[in-house]
């Protein structure tokens, strides 16, 4: 008999238990689920009998969640996310015959859309389909054929396959800063955007870059957003000074929408990165996957 068999409490009781503790109700649970009160009731009585502990606190018209009934509903509950993104995932690729590229958003927004049509003017016979995705590859749930994520990620078991040069340098819109007019010292007296600081994903702070190019001073303090694209989009709206990354640049710098305020960049020599995924195992012999990986590199090394 597995550990799991051994240890696990009974399936049955976990959807009506978790939807019992996130109403508070019974009654609310048992319509959610299209069972009766009962039902819901004599699940939770089950689970708490094999657990030998009491998930609620049972009211005249109302329940609450023990101790105990809140630790297991946040595990049940992150347990049935995970378990939900990984099936969505699973679900979503209708089509065996696409080539599944998840990149970065920024990278699918601002680089790979605006390459698609001589993509697929070079191979016509071969259907992308593009997920876009905030994540890291160490918290990716869903299948792909081939990864595009910026090096300095974590990528986890998806090692790259090979690795192209970036340059991350300050931007705004123009009507915040002009191009070339400011030097690290004049920042105080400009709205800063900062992406969140999360020790899972290892993104480049406002401090880590200017100690990069030796500013001698901190970051001033500015909004924080939790995610590049999202700071990227606050620079286009004219809300401050962003950290950019060269690769998807390309097209705002030169319509004008973006300016760079500062002439310093930092240089990377290994600034985004090509994985292949799981999914490439499943047809390791089809050459269309192969093309695509072909293109990427001629495109990113242009």
């Amino acid at each position: 008999m597995s550990r799991l068999r051994r240890t696990l409490p009974p399936l049955a009781s976990l959807l009506p238990f978790e939807a019992a503790a996130r109403h508070e109700s019974f009654t609310r649970a048992a319509a959610e689920l299209s069972l009766t009160q009962a039902a819901v009731s004599r699940q939770i009585r089950a689970l708490e009998h094999n657990l030998g502990t009491a998930l609620f606190e049972r009211g005249h018209r109302a329940v609450t969640l023990t101790d105990a009934g809140w630790r297991l509903a946040r595990a049940v509950s992150d347990g049935l996310e995970s378990v939900a993104a990984c099936a969505d995932g699973l679900r979503s690729r209708r089509h065996e015959d696409d080539i599944v590229v998840l990149a970065e958003i920024h990278v699918a927004m601002y680089w790979l859309i605006p390459r698609l049509p001589a993509f697929h003017a070079e191979h016509p016979d071969i259907r992308l389909r593009v997920n876009a995705s905030t994540q890291p590859l160490t918290q990716v749930a869903e299948l792909f054929d081939i990864a595009l994520q910026s090096s300095s990620r974590p990528s986890g078991r998806f090692l790259p396959l090979f690795s192209v040069s970036d340059a991350v340098f300050p931007v705004c819109s123009p009507a915040v800063a002009a191009a070339a007019s400011i030097d690290a010292k004049d920042l105080d007296r400009y709205p800063i955007l900062h992406c969140r600081d999360d020790p899972n994903d290892v993104w480049m702070s406002w401090d880590e870059w200017l100690a990069a190019i030796d500013a001698g001073r901190s970051a001033p303090t500015g909004t924080v957003f939790d995610n590049y694209p999202v700071v990227l989009q606050a620079a286009l709206m004219g809300q401050g000074i962003g950290l950019g990354w060269g690769r998807g640049l390309a097209h705002l710098l030169d319509s004008g929408q973006l300016v760079r305020p500062m002439t310093e960049r930092l240089e990377l020599p290994q600034g985004l990165s090509i994985h292949v995924g799981d999914q490439h195992l499943v047809d390791a012999a089809d050459t269309r996957r192969q093309r695509v990986l072909d293109w990427l590199w001629q495109a990113m090394a242009a």
